[in-house]
């Protein structure tokens, strides 16, 4: 089959297969869920709602799926819920093939999570490199396995301000360039990560993707901001529907031609909308120097080490 157009259809089976995904209980990491389990995936759904997992699984499992869905409460605000998950997930699971790190927020207004952390930062980034660094056991164990970090087009306005990573002083923070930096973390983390495994001769990969502008509840911390309200509509109109969206986060997953440190998404204008394929990141992306740094405060932080 083609993939020129690479969709769901396009999916090899993923029967035998562990694949976790957080903030699997909505938008992409729903339709993420969905497609894995329809291929036959044994999937761990991690949200911070486990009422709201639960609904997502019921719904998905109406469909008459061939996998299997678990629903497992993950706060990436809180290290000590990432520890306990992570904990949790060792001693369930013997594979984990691929770990897709979905979850996210956006745009939200200055607060800090229970460890001190910028949220969008310490939501997007921080939160995810703790839970790979904690199962890293399990992922090396795994032939073949797969880290996706899920980032935005968002990096592209991104700068890492290591002298001010949390934006201590609130009077100048500005939510779009919190954002902007998280994303740009998630691909330095990305690539620094691409290369661990290639120095440690670890036969896993790690991989990124973006969903361009996808109709999810991802902006509701805008909804009440006056430019939103006169926007929103318009902008609704044009954007790809979530499951549309998803689509590169989930090629990135599954489709066997994929290689390590490689970025997916849409084919379109800007890359905005369209089919899932490899893109390019920024120069910024690809900083050694701010990868390492990254990293290194990201292990100091989080109190996670690779090592």
């Amino acid at each position: 089959m083609s993939t020129k157009h690479w969709t769901t259809l396009n999916m090899p089976t993923l029967l035998g297969k562990t694949i976790l995904v957080t903030g699997g209980n909505s938008g992409l990491g729903f339709e993420s869920v969905k497609a894995f389990a329809e291929k036959g995936a044994n999937v761990i759904l991690a949200c911070r709602n486990l009422e709201k997992g639960e609904n997502a699984k019921t719904k998905i499992l109406d469909i008459d799926v061939k996998g299997s869905i678990e629903v497992l409460e993950l706060d990436l605000m809180d290290l000590a819920s990432v520890k306990s998950f992570a904990n949790n997930i060792k001693s369930k699971y013997k594979q984990l093939d691929i770990l897709l790190n979905n979850a996210g927020i956006m745009a939200t207004p200055y607060f800090t999570t229970k460890d001190g952390f910028e949220a969008q930062l310490g939501t997007n980034h921080l939160g995810h490199f703790a839970l790979t660094g904690l199962l890293l056991d399990l992922i090396k164990s795994t032939p073949n396995s797969r880290v996706v970090n899920v980032s935005s087009m968002a990096h592209k306005s991104g700068l890492m301000d290591f002298n001010d990573l949390m934006f201590e002083n609130e009077r100048v923070f500005k939510t779009f360039k919190a954002y902007g930096q998280s994303k740009l973390a998630n691909l330095l983390f990305t690539y620094e990560l691409q290369r661990y495994f290639e120095k440690n001769k670890i036969n896993s990969i790690a991989v990124a993707a973006h969903p361009g502008g996808s109709n999810t509840s991802l902006a509701s911390h805008l909804e009440k901001k006056w430019y939103f309200k006169i926007l929103s509509p318009l902008l609704r109109g044009i954007m790809q529907s979530a499951a549309k969206g998803a689509l590169p986060q989930i090629r990135a997953s599954v489709d066997a031609s994929v290689k390590g440190a490689e970025y997916y998404g849409p084919d379109g204008f800007n890359e905005v909308f369209g089919y899932p394929v490899l893109v390019e990141s920024t120069p910024a992306s690809h900083s050694l120097e701010d990868a390492k740094k990254l990293w290194e405060l990201s292990e100091k932080l989080t109190g996670v080490s690779y090592n």
